[in-house]
């Protein structure tokens, strides 16, 4: 939609030219008599709050959601991003209006769009429709220059590190409500975006619980509390400072061992409010904290800590009787939905808050077998789209645009990659046509940096990474990665290719498989060992997976890892290690992997008290973040084989269900569920001696079967119960 169809003829409105990096208050007045309906259309950017008659229309938070919202010159630089867009949420305000004069009020400032970190879209701009229909007939009431404009109380403002809320300047209740004389002056016209303004049902983040804030240290001046897991939101605190008072806020993953905040981990988070006297509950307005401590310096005490991220339903679960991978997975869970704000899946809630390629199709799998996810990521892979050079094909690290690291296979494949998931879990196939033209374009870059049927290179100047965050150094090379996922790529658009009727491009892909995977082999493999680079951080793995090697190659994976007890792997190797010893028979080895506790091991991350996983495994060489979701993508493998719920071959949105449990030493009971499109199938089973008792609910109408080594069994629905020997 243009602007005119979404707004009609409101205008976008600005402070002018002192405007730049403040934040403002926009307020305008209208009247009504005995309204019928009425619904609003409201941006602020970069975030906005919005009140009607002193109250708010909504409960989301951090909206609009995050996109690449309008051209900005020469960025990417020498590139230009195939697509523009902005979400406008529409509220239903019918019963919030009164009859005679009522009064919107909009707080807006910082955010993505105003974000100057690297080159940021403009400065803060609002822009809103209120129409509906009254006594009088219809009504049509936008945003225009005789609205009124004036500076807000928040100051300082950083998005990933805090704000600063000054309160001698002025009552922010009073002002909601369109009441106070702060200095309004007229508004001014905002140069418009040149964008599609489109709607989302994609969740908006939101307060999703709360959290006590337990007192753990005083000292002189501050308090330290515990919200008892790594989290992202605030601290509801109440203020009792005299007028001139500042209380100061700043926050830790982790603690030292004196039971001070661990300063590593603070990555520089902070809020600060100035008192004016009056006693009153706050917290920041425009970011989100990342945290498990928080140490309060002034006067006030918290009330509680506001978990804060996007509104996504936990749809399955997973349990059994080893506590360790139970862990995992509650872990991954807190850790993703930590890491989902503003409709983008994020490496991190604090550091960089990026939607990095690399990462989100690494954990897509998992995310959309536990998580409501399908509205989130068809929007997430309209930024992957949004954010691919048209004149190359690139697509970049991260989506939306950001200038980030990463590298063209492993990042860039989320082009195939996560459309080709969401197809597998929800049977979309239009998002597969859509996104086509795109991952051919993508294959036309990755030709054109390639050497000898092998990538070997990126975009000049900026990164060409291949796996990342191995606990030593990276010693696969990056070309030997980058080829592994247009392999992968490529053996994808041959499925895709055969679903959406482009069967002619069939050949042209399998033609590019014989020649990649004979220079990967010509490349990588050794002849006299069957390994490729020595079988190190699970090079055999990207091989197998690849359908590369001789019968040795395989071996060689096991050998290697049942000495070694534990992962050398970064992102990518972990998953693909520990999925292709589940595929090949070895699921023991795989669950022995899993429960390893060994140094570089999820053991040691919960032994050293983690809530939420960390970029690093323990005593690797590097440790930054404590809550990164990429290693958690092997998460998936508790579903898929530990419990054994997978779609049949050739199947999408789980149409037909193959229930094939992988049973392993160290776990003697599993228990879980999945809620697919056909509803929630569940299975639980329980070793007893030599046997297996198994229950499995199948819904109606779905088609189901029971695979156990040569046994296999038709599943009717409702209860199917039986014992298997082992």
């Amino acid at each position: 939609m243009t602007q005119k169809e979404m707004f009609s003829s409101a205008e976008w409105l600005c402070a002018g030219e002192c405007g730049e990096d403040k934040f403002w208050f926009l307020k305008s007045r209208f009247n009504v008599e005995n309204v019928k309906k009425a619904a609003l259309r409201v941006l602020g950017l970069g975030f906005f709050h919005c009140c009607i008659n002193g109250k708010r229309v909504s409960e989301d938070l951090f909206l609009p959601l995050n996109t690449d919202f309008e051209p900005r010159e020469n960025f990417p630089v020498s590139e230009v991003v195939s697509g523009h867009r902005i979400y406008v949420p529409e509220y239903d305000i019918t019963s919030m209006l009164r009859n005679g004069e009522n009064v919107i009020v909009i707080h807006f400032g910082g955010g993505w769009y105003t974000r100057d970190n690297q080159k940021k879209f403009g400065d803060a701009k609002a822009i809103w429709r209120i129409y509906g229909e009254d006594e009088n007939g219809v009504f049509d009431f936008v945003s225009s220059e005789n609205d009124e404009i004036a500076e807000s109380f928040v100051k300082n403002y950083d998005f990933t590190e805090g704000e600063t809320h000054d309160y001698t300047c002025m009552n922010p209740d009073l002002v909601m409500s369109g009441s106070g004389d702060i200095g309004w002056k007229n508004a001014v016209a905002a140069k418009p975006l040149d964008t599609d303004y489109l709607f989302s049902d994609c969740q908006p983040d939101r307060v999703i619980k709360k959290l006590d804030a337990v007192q753990i240290k005083k000292n002189d001046g501050s308090t330290v509390y515990d919200c008892g897991v790594n989290t992202t939101g605030y601290p509801l605190l109440k203020l009792t400072g005299n007028a001139g008072e500042k209380v100061k806020i700043i926050f830790s993953e982790e603690l030292s061992d004196d039971g001070s905040l661990n300063k590593k981990f603070t990555q520089d988070q902070y809020m600060e409010f100035v008192c004016d006297g009056t006693e009153r509950t706050v917290h920041p307005l425009f970011t989100w904290l990342a945290f498990r401590y928080f140490e309060v310096f002034g006067n006030a005490v918290p009330e509680c800590v506001e978990v804060v991220h996007t509104d996504a339903e936990i749809i399955s679960d997973f349990r059994c009787d080893n506590e360790l991978l139970n862990w995992i997975h509650d872990t991954f869970v807190n850790t993703q939905l930590t890491n989902m704000h503003s409709g983008i899946p994020s490496d991190c809630p604090h550091l960089e808050r990026r939607g990095y390629t690399g990462d989100g199709q690494l954990t897509c799998h998992a995310v959309m077998n536990i998580l409501d996810a399908e509205r989130f990521y068809r929007k997430w892979i309209n930024d992957i789209r949004d954010c691919q050079d048209t004149l190359t094909g690139h697509v970049q690290y991260t989506a939306p645009y950001t200038h980030s690291g990463g590298g063209p296979g492993g990042w860039g494949g989320a082009i195939v990659e996560v459309p080709y998931r969401f197809y597998k879990h929800y049977g979309d196939k239009s998002v597969l046509e859509e996104c086509y033209p795109h991952m051919l374009r993508y294959f036309d870059y990755l030709e054109s940096h390639s050497e000898g049927n092998l990538v070997v290179s990126d975009k000049e100047g900026e990164w060409c990474l291949g796996d990342w965050c191995t606990p030593t150094s990276v010693v696969l090379p990056a070309p030997y990665v980058n080829n592994y996922f247009y392999i992968k790529a490529l053996g994808r658009c041959i499925e895709i290719a055969e679903i959406i009727g482009k069967e002619d491009d069939i050949p042209m892909f399998e033609e590019r498989l014989a020649q990649r995977k004979k220079a990967v082999m010509a490349a990588y493999f050794n002849k006299w060992d069957g390994n490729f680079l020595g079988g190190v951080q699970g090079a055999n793995a990207f091989a197998v997976d690849m359908g590369l090697g001789d019968e040795r190659t395989y071996k060689n994976i096991v050998e290697r890892y049942s000495k070694l007890g534990g992962y050398d792997t970064g992102i990518f190797g972990t998953d693909i290690l520990t999925r292709i010893l589940f595929e090949n028979g070895d699921g023991q080895l795989a669950a022995d992997l899993l429960m390893s506790d060994s140094l570089h091991s999820f053991a040691e991350m919960k032994r050293l008290g983690a809530t939420t996983l960390w970029e690093y495994w323990p005593g690797s060489l590097r440790d930054r973040s404590h809550n990164h979701p990429m290693f958690g993508a092997v998460t998936a493998y508790l579903y898929d084989y530990l419990l054994g719920i997978r779609a049949k071959d050739n199947c999408a949105a789980y149409s037909e269900v193959i229930v094939s449990p992988v049973i392993v030493d160290g776990v003697s009971s599993v228990e879980g569920f999945m809620t697919l499109a056909g509803g929630k199938v569940s299975v639980a089973y329980k070793k007893n001696g030599e046997d297996v008792e198994f229950s499995i609910i199948i819904p109606d109408g779905m088609p189901a079967e029971f695979v156990f080594g040569n046994e296999k069994r038709v599943l009717a629905a409702g209860e199917n119960s039986f014992t298997i020997n082992i």
